[in-house]
């Protein structure tokens, strides 16, 4: 095993030391603020050519420039018509997300699995800590994308027989300035284009004789190289149903953001397994394909977008073609300095509080081998409590309005059964920093995560780029129980709702969102309002100003009776200044749930190592590089690749950034 490449200049104690008599000097000086640095936003990028990590992807215009460079180098085409863009995203979805049956969140507050719509519909979330959904659950999602793509209300999903299809609306070219609809089904991996080639049909247009259309060998030369029902030649019998539009079936939330703390490591396994090979950690059905057990689908062109393009056959069923992938998260709070600050929302001289957050979602080790285990309780190995004092510890899931009752940490304990299926969380230790600093404390946290956006390597040799935007999320939802720790004046089911927060740091932006019973069908002439306030509701700025559920084209006989509206908006306010976010409408339509999602920036910001463990035909390797804000490193991989995970740890904040 290569040792790594990159040696601390100083060790971690000697550096602390240093920051210390910093602080001393800082005093005499005056200068007695705490001298804080942690970890906003880290990611990388590597030049895999299909699956480069979360840097190309993790914000719209990074994931469509990286969508129509495959679609480029595999078609030669360019990506300049609505057509194109529209195909180009298609083929990256079929390349990155799979069929199956997520976990369920507890969206509605009545228990994981139960309430009035169980379907996950945010974009993120879905895309990084599952990257599998059932058809209504991936189209939900996927109408977020073309709003950004292609504009709004651009995409719907489409009741079809026994699936949701999903259509997205064409102009130009060969589809008139009027525009028609257009079949653009990934959970079915399929596109159909006319008699001629010229342009793509849909739903609708295939009623009238969908045998002809659904037939792999119907003029296969008229499809540009893209295979009428990819992964099975059976799935096409769906289109001979066309039943209900959904409009505006999804939203897109905050991009995905880790914050990382002075202690605490990042690692995300490729493989189901963990480090032993033998923990299993997941949110999902347990398929138990091949005696591994979790997520799995046999039919995907996940992990071989390759075969693709200019396929005859379709995907063979192969066990396993795609699973879930794991992140670690691993936290030691460090009591003997002010480094565990970074983590804490709450303290005093008998409590410490910390808060949890990750774009990914935190799984469990079902007690059983059933489908659904992960729903029953002694579920273990998503959120473990290690420690050698004597303390009460509890959990909340809703920001500290409620808590778990209190269990005493004598060695270890696990609030997986609490947290599952969550993406975050606050754990409250019964002691004060004193008392604690002796524990030896260590917080485990195991997220579930999708394989296809992890940044792997690459045979022939590897570059990686690093960033750090320094930024932080802190969340009020999804969850109606979480919203509800921050609803002021009104309640959920009324006509409007609002919001309340006071960010710790300063703020930069907000991302908000709301599940409305819209009707059906739903009326165009309702205009909806989200809206944010910095003086207490004395003036309100617009986030989302006059948002409409535009309805074009051709349309089937019913529709979903619900929608989304949501945005984003650049806000600035100074650390601890009070905010407020309002939905509401001129419809008198009733606001089912609302979100929103304050982005922070944080304090500072540590140098970050980055390391790689894989294997490839010279055997196995584990090297590191520590980066500052941005950076470039090459790795010398050779053929056959296996990446087998990578980890982020923040480094002792720089002296000279200290002083």
């Amino acid at each position: 095993m290569r040792r790594s490449q990159f040696t601390q200049s100083k060790s971690r104690a000697v550096t602390r030391m240093i920051l210390k008599t910093v602080c001393c000097f800082g005093i005499v000086l005056g200068l007695a603020v705490p001298l804080l640095a942690e970890v906003g936003d880290p990611q990388i990028r590597t030049d895999h050519p299909w699956y480069p990590g979360e840097l190309a992807i993790s914000t719209f215009p990074r994931l469509f420039a990286t969508q129509a460079k495959a679609y480029r180098r595999v078609t030669g085409l360019r990506v300049d018509s609505d057509e194109q863009k529209a195909l180009a995203a298609w083929f990256w979805r079929n390349a990155h997300y799979w069929h199956g049956s997520a976990g369920s969140q507890d969206l509605w507050g009545e228990g994981i699995a139960r309430g009035k719509d169980l379907r996950l519909r945010e974009y993120w979330n879905g895309l990084f800590g599952y990257g599998f959904g059932l058809c209504g659950t991936t189209h939900s999602q996927w109408t977020a994308e073309f709003n950004h793509l292609l504009g709004h209300c651009r995409a719907r999903g489409v009741g079809a027989a026994g699936h949701n299809a999903f259509e997205v609306f064409l102009q130009g070219g060969v589809y008139g300035r009027e525009g028609k609809w257009a079949l653009l089904d990934h959970d079915l991996s399929t596109v159909i284009f006319d008699e001629s080639g010229h342009r793509l049909l849909g739903i609708g247009e295939l009623q009238s004789d969908v045998d002809r259309w659904i037939k792999r060998d119907y003029k296969p030369q008229r499809q540009r190289g893209w295979l009428v029902c990819g992964l099975h030649p059976n799935d096409g019998n769906s289109y001979r149903k066309y039943a209900v539009a959904e409009y505006l079936a999804g939203y897109d939330g905050p991009p995905p953001m880790v914050h990382l703390r002075r202690g605490e490591r990042m690692r995300r396994y490729f493989e189901p397994g963990l480090e032993d090979g033998k923990t299993f950690v997941f949110w999902g059905q347990n398929y138990n394909t091949a005696g591994i057990p979790g997520p799995e689908r046999s039919r995907t062109w996940v992990n071989q977008p390759d075969k693709m393009y200019g396929s005859k056959q379709g995907t063979p069923h192969r066990d396993g073609q795609a699973r879930f992938a794991n992140v670690e998260y691993v936290y030691h709070p460090d009591f003997a300095s002010d480094d565990y600050r970074e983590g804490v929302v709450q303290e005093d001289q008998r409590r410490v509080v910390f808060e949890f957050r990750t774009p990914y979602v935190i799984g469990a080790t079902p007690p059983n081998n059933e489908p659904w285990g992960i729903y029953e309780n002694a579920c273990r190995n998503g959120l473990v409590v290690r420690g050698d004092g004597r303390c009460d510890v509890a959990v909340s899931v809703n920001a500290g309005r409620t808590w778990s009752e209190s269990k005493t940490l004598a060695d270890s304990l696990d609030f997986t059964d609490l947290v599952k299926g969550h993406s975050q969380y606050w754990i409250r230790f019964g002691q004060g920093a004193e008392q604690l600093a002796n524990a030896s404390l260590e917080i485990r946290t195991v997220c579930q995560a999708n394989v296809a956006v992890l940044p792997r390597l690459k045979a022939g040799g590897t570059t990686i780029h690093y960033e750090a935007s320094g930024k932080r999320c802190v969340s009020l939802g999804p969850e109606l129980d979480l919203a509800k720790t921050s609803l002021i004046g009104s309640a959920f089911g009324e006509k409007s709702v609002t919001l309340a927060a006071t960010p710790a740091r300063p703020l930069l932006g907000i991302f908000a969102a709301a599940h409305v019973a819209s009707g059906s069908p739903p009326d165009a002439k309702v205009r909806y309002q989200i809206e944010h306030s910095v003086d207490a509701g004395r003036t309100w700025q617009p986030l989302v100003r006059d948002w409409t559920i535009t309805r074009r084209g051709n349309e089937p006989g019913d529709f979903w009776s619900q929608s989304f509206c949501y945005g984003s908006s650049a806000v600035t306010s100074s650390a601890n200044q009070p905010i407020q976010i309002r939905f509401r409408n001129d419809g008198g339509k009733p606001y089912l749930r609302a979100e929103a999602h304050l982005m922070e920036h944080v304090r500072g910001s540590d140098p970050v190592k980055v390391t790689y463990d894989w294997a490839d035909s010279t055997g196995e390797h584990r090297e590191s590089h520590v980066f500052a804000t941005r950076g470039a490193w090459r790795l010398a991989t050779d053929q056959n690749v296996r990446t087998r995970w990578v980890e982020f740890e923040p480094c002792s904040a720089s002296i000279s950034s200290a002083l």
